[in-house]
């Protein structure tokens, strides 16, 4: 009887065919920092928080954590030719744009 309400509530689901499979820091982390772009209020925290759930219903937490690193690379100074890897690629480009797609489904579900 336990068995059959747990897998009715979708508890036995593979991390696959969950819609979000983001660690609950990776969550916090990213609504923290929207909230302190769009104010600390009550709506901001429901917007941030719709964001990230959209965002992670469209990219894997892998593609996620990708984009973010090469974006984070991005923003060093100097390392000249071997930081054109982060800026240059065609792997990276995508990565960049698939990301930039989820966010902007994110801004039109969430903020608008």
């Amino acid at each position: 009887m336990f068995l059959a309400l747990i897998s009715a509530a979708g508890l036995l689901l593979p991390v696959e065919g969950r819609a979000n499979d983001y660690p609950t820091d990776a969550v916090a982390d990213y609504v923290l920092g929207c909230m302190a772009a769009n104010g600390q209020t009550a709506t901001a925290l429901r917007q941030c928080s719709c964001s990230i759930d959209v965002i992670a219903s469209l990219l894997s937490f892998e593609d996620y954590t990708t984009a973010e690193t090469i974006l984070r690379m991005r923003q060093v100074q100097g390392g000249g030719e071997r930081m054109a890897i982060f800026r240059e690629t065609p792997f990276a480009k995508d990565a960049i744009a698939k990301l930039r797609r989820a966010q902007t489904e994110a801004e039109v579900r969430c903020f608008l």
